[in-house]
């Protein structure tokens, strides 16, 4: 009698070991209905090799354990589910990386590898995607970045560039180890124009830095209190800050790249496409593009109600605020002398669609401008937020070769 209820409780923890690991594992494929849930729907396929793991080890313990019944029965189907979900990211990673480097061959020539400078390309990462990345983190120099030298010895400092109606805002700077002058890459964090703080994304930074740039992260004022053109305002306000003091903060000026994630990414594509500051290129992870399409097509399921962020953040309706709208979509400012565009965006995002970013790289492209467009076809909005996952090792390793390539003479 013991043995039996032993088995039946063996059973029943194999059973909820199984059901974990493939409720985690669905939200590869279901979108995240709710803002709450979001974060599963973004971090279950960026991890998807550590939930195969589990799945793994959870069907195992089912197979060991010679259990019978309708409970082992389910088990196993729970654990075989959750395998073949958690398998299908890595079946996409060869295309999509593939796509991702036919789109840098045509858009900046066959031969753009050619023009960055060799100490440069060692730094990088020598290939798209490194299945053991996933679990030890992106190596730097092939000694795990966290421990390398040049990370422990790279500098960072806050800076309050301005007080708009007395809201203090600052930079944050990453520098290279030793002093000097840095080709620079300027980055805006996202949020949705109501969250968020310069020292957001500091893994990428620092790893950036480490390869010899200058990283500046911008701050803005948020709305729903400040709305826009709030904060496009203050972008401008920094990137004067930054040319002004360019010297100090080791900035090179005729080597600058503009980076957004995000709302940041909508506010770096205005600032770079009216010309607010001389840049070489820009680089857009999930950005907005369109506000009215975005108002009138959300994306269904909507996890973050993108009608009710837009009017906070623009304070009212397109119907209400069309000229508006159009002013604070980076599609309306493409002129035929745009600098060079990358655009990362997810096949899977529902916060902003990929088609708005196909979108715009069309729109480049017609106008005469270089434009790469690179897609992550299992990835939800802000998929880099987990810096050695699936989408982040594509994007990092063409996003590094775009930089580098823009600030080493094109």
């Amino acid at each position: 009698m013991r043995f039996k209820l032993l088995q039946i409780l063996i059973g029943l923890f194999l059973l909820l070991l199984s059901g974990i690991g493939l409720f985690l594992s669905v939200w590869i494929v279901v979108p995240a209905p709710t803002f709450s849930l979001l974060p599963l729907g973004v971090g279950a396929p960026e991890i998807s090799p550590w939930l195969f793991g589990f799945n793994a080890i959870a069907l195992l313990l089912l197979l060991f354990s010679h259990s019978k019944g309708w409970i082992f029965s389910l088990a196993i189907a729970c654990s075989v589910a959750g395998l073949v979900l958690t398998a299908y990211p890595l079946t996409q990673v060869a295309a999509a990386s593939q796509q991702a480097s036919n789109a840098m061959y045509q858009a900046i020539g066959i031969d753009y590898l050619a023009k960055i400078p060799p100490p440069l390309q060692a730094q990088m990462r020598p290939q798209p995607f490194v299945l053991a990345d996933v679990f030890r983190g992106i190596p730097f120099r092939s000694i795990p970045f966290r421990d390398s030298p040049a990370a422990n010895n790279l500098r960072q400092r806050a800076i309050e560039f301005a007080q708009p109606d007395g809201v203090p805002l600052s930079l944050e700077v990453y520098q290279p180890p030793k002093p000097g002058i840095y080709p620079t890459i300027v980055t805006i964090y996202g949020g949705a124009w109501q969250n968020g703080k310069p020292t957001a994304n500091a893994e990428f930074n620092r790893y950036m830095a480490a390869q010899g740039y200058t990283v500046v992260a911008i701050d803005y004022r948020h709305a729903p209190q400040y709305q826009f053109p709030a904060q496009i305002d203050d972008v401008r306000l920094a990137l004067t800050y930054i040319q002004k003091n360019a010297k100090s903060l080791e900035v090179d000026l005729d080597r600058v790249v503009l980076m957004g994630r995000s709302a940041g990414a909508q506010l770096a594509m205005i600032a770079a496409y009216s010309a607010a500051m001389p840049v070489k290129a820009i680089v857009n992870y999930y950005g907005p593009v369109n506000l009215t399409s975005g108002y009138r097509e959300p994306p269904q399921p909507d996890p973050i109600n993108s009608r009710a962020v837009l009017e906070a953040f623009l304070g009212g309706t397109p119907d209400q605020k069309p000229e508006l709208y159009d002013k604070a979509s980076p599609y309306t400012y493409i002129t035929p002398k745009a600098p060079p565009t990358l655009l990362v965006y997810g096949g899977r995002d529902h916060v902003v669609q990929a088609k708005y970013g196909r979108g715009l790289r069309d729109r480049l492209q017609t106008a005469g401008n270089i434009a790469v467009y690179v897609e992550l076809p299992w990835s939800e909005h802000a998929f880099d937020a987990l810096f050695s996952g699936l989408g982040n090792q594509i994007a990092l390793y063409y996003t590094e070769r775009f930089i580098a390539w823009s600030v080493s003479g094109q």
